[in-house]
């Protein structure tokens, strides 16, 4: 970036901070989650690193915090409230301690101290001659709220200080001495006590039952409910919101805490004999590799923790330290904040790509400046449609804010339009296929814009695809690698031309040997008897997911009788061209437009032709049918019960579960309603249990499920 451009983004930069920074501070309203406004924040930072004479007084990298709120009297705290540097990586931590062995000029061999990072208000509490004097929230780190009559309501903040016994303060390692002064601390002098206000899950969702019931607005996350019930003027309100406390850090009035105390560990110890909750599995790590153990090790059981937590803070363990590194700016150099991989970033979208799917809907897809999220490394998102694109009026060259959960797809959530240029530019729809230059057009009120041409070649490739997908015909080892290899090579047009490739045509190909193209052979032959509902799912019939397939299947299987398992596609064609449009839209949780889109289907030349080539090449479908053997004595053990499977399974897929629900009578379905009378869960399950829970539907584990498939 030139020079004037650097200038000018900081300043936006600073200007967007600033402003959501007071949104919450001060307007106790969030527009704008805290992941994004931290990745703000690391590029406002890093951009200062890199030309630090653009650093200004009134950067929000030297300042902690917002202004406090006006309906609070302001309090002065005794010692600044210092905020913290983040980190996001293991580089980012070896980054820091070398920055304090430069700082040292010296190897920095100390003990580190690890503790989850509490997602909540931080507090500071004031004790005189051992009772509680005030309460004050953060503010700016020098002046912050006066909240006293609010946390009084917490149970876990004493109101007066616990004095402990001489052989407590000594079994902690302090001297007679030492232990004297503590005590006398506590009953003559002030002591401060800085911590974390906290609301816990579980508090969180009885509140939103009960105001979603009394008809009020629920609280958007634990952290803003935290926020919102200190600031209320109503105590009553507050102490209706069961918050909790935990202190990670004691003031000893003027006396310096490396001389009365030299671990922090001990500190913690020393605040829990005074009356304080404080977090049980906190960690001394020897070196940043066990902080690293640590860290994973928290992420791991974040979501089984009673609260939330955002990451992890690292403290030199050694009290005397923390006075010899000091801080720098307006944050420490003696510890850091650890934050786990934000599921929100921002990022610049450099390019917009169209991707053709498998029913020639085209696909828009921003191509991002790389940027780390959710622990991963994301360079590309989609926009779903033109539609969205308008409705978040998104440009190239804008910077935006993405968004990604777990393995979930990355997607743009809103565009900072306070950072642009100038020189973003307007996005259009295409006008020609990006892969066949075939008329694109928007048919009636449809959301996509569509490839015309249906023998488009991504249509193709996208469709094949589907066809050998593992919800559909499961072509475990057939992937979109080897699909594009067969198109491109003309060996293939379509699906049902995987039922003609011959030995000695892979072997033409590149990188196939004798064994790979004999794998695919077996393969091939293996699926020319195929599940009915499996083949309708893997037509890629426009909005016909597994569970519409599987709805339809169960309709030929209740109006077909015949003893043979084989029911042939030409019979299934000359089914679905009968069968009337209100048939359609009478059965369960198929619509009008669903049922549209499989009327029409099955009356479309295109469509037909194909199908019969199916035929020709010798696939058929299998219909299960209750003839007297294992599956006529066993298909009604599960009758009408419905399952959602969540979470891995030790035991069987889940394919294969779903499958032998089906063989017995049962239904299942991928989202969580009232009419669900199974949740099976097996590892890693999500957020369906809680849903479930909700909904009163019976949560039963993987043993007890196969207990039930189990044959008799």
């Amino acid at each position: 970036m030139a020079n004037k451009e650097i200038k000018e983004r900081l300043e936006k930069l600073k200007k967007e901070i600033n402003y959501h920074r007071y949104n919450f501070a001060v307007l106790d309203h969030e527009s704008i989650s805290q992941a994004a406004l931290d990745s703000l924040k690391m590029e406002l930072y890093r951009l200062e690193n890199q030309y630090p004479e653009l650093i200004t007084p009134d950067s929000p990298t030297q300042r902690v915090a917002g202004e406090p709120l006006a309906k609070f009297k302001k309090a002065l705290h005794s010692r600044p409230m210092i905020s913290l540097f983040d980190a996001f990586s293991e580089d980012d931590m070896r980054a820091w301690q070398e920055r304090n062995e430069n700082y040292l000029k010296r190897s920095l061999n100390e003990d580190y101290y690890c503790e989850m990072k509490l997602d909540g208000l931080a507090i500071s509490l004031k004790y005189e001659k051992g009772l509680l004097i005030t309460g004050i929230t953060r503010g700016d780190g020098k002046i912050g709220e006066n909240v006293t009559d609010n946390i009084k309501t917490i149970n876990s903040i004493p109101l007066a200080l616990r004095i402990p016994s001489l052989k407590e303060l000594t079994d902690l390692n302090f001297s007679a001495e030492e232990a004297n002064i503590v005590l006398d601390l506590i009953e003559n002098g002030i002591i401060e006590a800085r911590g974390e206000a906290i609301m816990n899950k579980k508090v969180f969702n009885e509140l939103n039952e009960k105001y979603k019931k009394d008809g009020k607005a629920v609280l958007a996350n634990t952290r803003n409910a935290v926020a919102g019930s200190i600031r209320q003027l109503d105590s009553k309100i507050t102490n209706e919101r069961k918050l909790d406390f935990y202190a990670y850090d004691l003031l000893l009035g003027n006396l310096e805490r490396g001389k009365i105390v030299e671990q922090k560990n001990v500190l913690d110890k020393l605040a829990n004999l005074l009356g304080f909750r404080t977090l049980t599995n906190n960690s001394v790590c020897r070196n940043l590799e066990e902080v690293f153990l640590f860290f994973k090790t928290v992420e791991k059981k974040r979501e089984t923790l009673a609260f939330d937590i955002d990451g992890v803070v690292v403290k030199i363990n050694n009290l005397k330290m923390w006075d010899v590194l000091g801080i720098v700016g307006k944050a420490p150099r003696y510890m850091m904040a650890y934050k786990f991989s934000a599921e929100q970033a921002t990022t610049k979208v450099n390019e917009i790509i169209w991707q053709v799917g498998r029913t020639g809907a085209l696909t828009p897809i921003a191509v991002l400046e790389p940027v780390k999220v959710g622990g991963a490394v994301i360079s590309r998102s989609t926009l779903h449609n033109f539609d969205e694109i308008k409705r978040l009026d998104l440009r190239l060259g804008d910077t935006v804010i993405i968004e990604r959960s777990g393995d979930v797809i990355p997607k743009v959530i809103s565009v900072l339009k306070n950072l642009r240029s100038g020189k973003e530019k307007e996005v259009f729809p295409p006008e020609y296929c990006p892969r066949c230059e075939g008329k694109v057009s928007r048919i009636d009120d449809e959301v996509a814009y569509r490839c015309l041409n249906k023998n488009c070649y991504a249509v193709s490739l996208r469709q094949i695809s589907h066809f050998v997908s593992k919800g559909a015909l499961d072509f475990d080892g057939l992937g979109p690698k080897l699909i594009e290899q067969f198109l491109s090579s003309a060996l293939i047009k379509d699906a049902a031309d995987l039922y003609l490739i011959k030995k000695t045509d892979l072997l033409s190909l590149e990188r196939f040997a004798e064994k790979k193209a004999d794998n695919v052979i077996a393969l091939i032959k293996l699926k020319k008897e195929i599940e009915l509902a499996r083949f309708i799912y893997a037509l890629g019939i426009r909005h016909v997911g597994e569970e519409t397939a599987n709805l339809l299947a169960d309709k030929i299987k209740a109006e077909i009788i015949q003893k043979s398992s084989i029911f042939e596609i030409g019979e299934l064609i000359k089914y679905f061209q009968k069968i009337k449009l209100e048939e359609l839209e009478a059965l369960e949780d198929v619509g009008p437009i669903v049922a549209r889109s499989i009327y029409k289907f099955w009356r479309d030349e295109h469509n037909i032709k194909l199908l019969k080539k199916f035929i020709e090449n010798g696939l058929t479908t299998k219909l299960d049918v209750n003839n007297g053997g294992e599956v006529g004595e066993k298909f009604s053990k599960l009758l009408n019960k419905s399952f959602v499977l969540t979470g891995t399974m030790e035991s069987l897929t889940r394919d294969k579960a779903k499958d032998r629900i089906k063989v017995l009578g049962g239904k299942t379905k991928e989202t969580l309603s009232k009419d669900i009378d199974y949740l099976v869960v097996g590892e890693n399950a999500g957020s369906k249990l809680d849903k479930a829970d909700k909904l009163g539907i019976k949560v039963i584990s993987e043993l007890e499920f196969l207990k039930m498939i189990k044959n008799d």
